[in-house]
């Protein structure tokens, strides 16, 4: 699907990011099919058609829900090939607002990933108001960790989301926000 056929939803330098609709479940299970990009995700395993399924008719209902949240499909700009996708969304079971994505092997190492984050989190702090969004990372995925600095967020520590621990990093809206108690 080229840009101009696509909801488009932002434009970056280098992407375009629109809504997930019915049409994009065949990239969103071929990503998802991937060991190597699946690798630190939620267990680890590639996901079923099924699940993906699953997904399909949540995110389109995300964005009813939730205004101003979602999951968004990224593609290039200069030829429109399908990247990933990038999320501004609840934590399930919390008030935390987290930045997240999953690419394609073929697009690791191009910048899209910090490109992408970082857009979310301004369009976070500029549009929707936020004063903290966070990003989760599997303890050892240093690569995804490094993306979120670039992106500007900062090492929080470990937290325990999604039923596991993690690495979190956040990034305020003001570094004064942060609450001191005496």
């Amino acid at each position: 699907m080229r840009e101009r056929d696509a909801k488009v939803w932002r434009r970056t330098a280098r992407l375009v990011l629109s809504e997930i609709t019915a049409e994009h479940g065949h990239e969103l299970y071929e990503l998802d099919a991937d060991p190597r990009v699946m690798r630190y995700i939620g267990t680890g395993h590639v996901r079923t058609r099924e699940d993906v399924d699953d997904a399909m008719r949540r995110i389109p209902r995300a964005y009813a829900l939730y205004p101003g949240l979602g999951t968004w499909r990224a593609t290039r700009r200069d030829n429109g090939d399908f990247v990933g996708w990038f999320a501004l969304k609840y934590v399930p079971g919390t008030v935390e607002v987290e930045v997240g994505y999953r690419l394609r092997h073929a697009a690791w190492g191009r910048g899209y990933a910090t490109e992408g984050a970082r857009e979310l989190v301004d369009y976070g702090f500029d549009e929707l108001g936020l004063f903290r969004i966070i990003g989760i990372t599997h303890p050892e995925n240093v690569s995804s960790r490094r993306v979120l600095e670039k992106a500007g967020l900062v090492d929080a520590g470990v937290g325990y989301y999604y039923g596991r621990c993690v690495r979190v990093h956040e990034a305020l809206r003001e570094r004064e926000w942060r609450p001191r108690w005496p």
